[in-house]
């Protein structure tokens, strides 16, 4: 094991949750005992509006934590030029057939008959066209490739999304999403191994360039519309396994839709994650898994979603999601530690979503 790992002490707790409702009961059902070694982690996502993105790294416990509304834009640190949109607020974006960000505007046949179909939540297959792969992959970002030839590079339409929601929620329910953020044009052009970004309101007649450098200690460098400069977003690429965030997930032939309470791993750094459920595999539990028991062919590498919404009942009209108590997940981390991590709440004790809570120990 690596010696990022520090010395956590491991003590045995009996710890005492109340679940969440049933798909078919929106009363909550009563306590339930856990007991398990470990480190605990409550990740500090902001409740029902869960304003936070929160990165955790495992190896030395700790969790960065960043509003989600705070960037816009991704900029690849790796060898491709690739740039991504934020997913958590509900962006989306398409390619104009036009190179001349300043004969954009939102008058343009093109732009108006896009702007209806350039959104998350529509239900329509086509929406998934216009959000990064959900995977992670980034080969299929919804921007194309930074070209080093200009004529290549097309203007985008972008659809900003949503700020932060403020509202009360219902317990038991979740508001994400506040007021919608508009639209910008943006083009990114390559300026030998730095990106180019031109930007400007939709019917500016004049646009904004700023030149964003690589970074190979992150995975991207990130900017925001709001301040007009880089943010600092996501800890070093080594330095996280986990995001807890607000989502855009694809569910076949309804394209692009939001989902609350998710879980996504760091796979550009190679963290792979796969899920034990014990009512299937009924000889292992929590408890009793030990490294003998990993199976590393089992590991998922190639798609962040590997937890997801895994670690949740989904709910229906009449009630909330809850936890899923029958299921636990191995996870191989940026420097090749083993864990196994449970979880142990959605809500806090009043049944408010946006409250999770996970303990995790080291298998050595």
């Amino acid at each position: 094991m690596t010696n990022k790992f520090f010395n956590l002490m491991f003590l045995a707790a009996a710890l005492v949750f109340t679940s969440c409702s049933s798909d078919d009961d929106a009363l909550p059902l009563g306590p339930i005992s856990v007991v398990i070694e470990g480190a605990d982690v409550a990740p500090e996502v902001g409740g029902p509006n869960q304003q936070n993105q929160v990165y955790v790294d495992l190896s030395t416990n700790t969790t960065t934590s960043v509003q989600r509304d705070s960037w816009d834009l991704g900029f690849y640190s790796g060898s491709d030029f690739r740039v991504v949109i934020n997913g958590s607020i509900y962006m989306a974006t398409a390619a104009l057939s036009t190179t001349d960000i300043d004969a954009v505007n939102s008058s343009d046949s093109e732009v108006q008959s896009l702007q209806p179909q350039v959104a998350v939540g529509t239900f329509q297959a086509s929406s998934a066209n216009y959000i990064d792969a959900p995977n992670g992959d980034l080969s299929e970002t919804a921007i194309a490739e930074v070209s080093s030839t200009d004529a290549n590079n097309a203007v985008y339409l972008v659809n900003l999304g949503f700020e932060v929601g403020t509202a009360a929620a219902e317990t038991g329910s979740v508001e994400v999403s506040g007021d919608a953020r508009g639209w910008m044009k943006i083009r990114v052009l390559r300026d030998g191994d730095n990106y180019v970004l031109q930007y400007a309101d939709l019917d500016a007649t004049t646009h904004e360039e700023v030149t964003i450098s690589k970074n190979s200690d992150y995975n991207f460098t990130f900017f925001s519309f709001n301040t007009n400069s880089e943010v600092n977003v996501e800890p070093s690429a080594k330095n996280w396994d986990l995001n807890f965030t607000v989502f855009t997930n694809e569910i076949s032939g309804f394209g692009a839709y939001g989902y609350s309470d998710y879980i996504v791993n760091n796979t550009l750094e190679n963290v792979g994650v796969y899920m034990i459920n014990t009512e299937v595999e009924t000889e292992l539990s929590y408890e009793n898994f030990t490294l003998e028991n990993v199976v590393n062919a089992n590991f998922e590498y190639n798609d962040r979603r590997a937890i997801g919404s895994d670690w949740r009942n989904g709910g229906g009209p009449s009630s909330g999601p809850t936890l899923k108590e029958n299921v636990f997940f191995i996870l191989n981390d940026t420097d090749g530690n083993l864990y196994k991590i449970k979880f142990l709440a959605l809500t806090n004790e009043s049944g408010e979503r946006g409250y999770p809570e996970f303990v995790y120990s080291l298998l050595q």
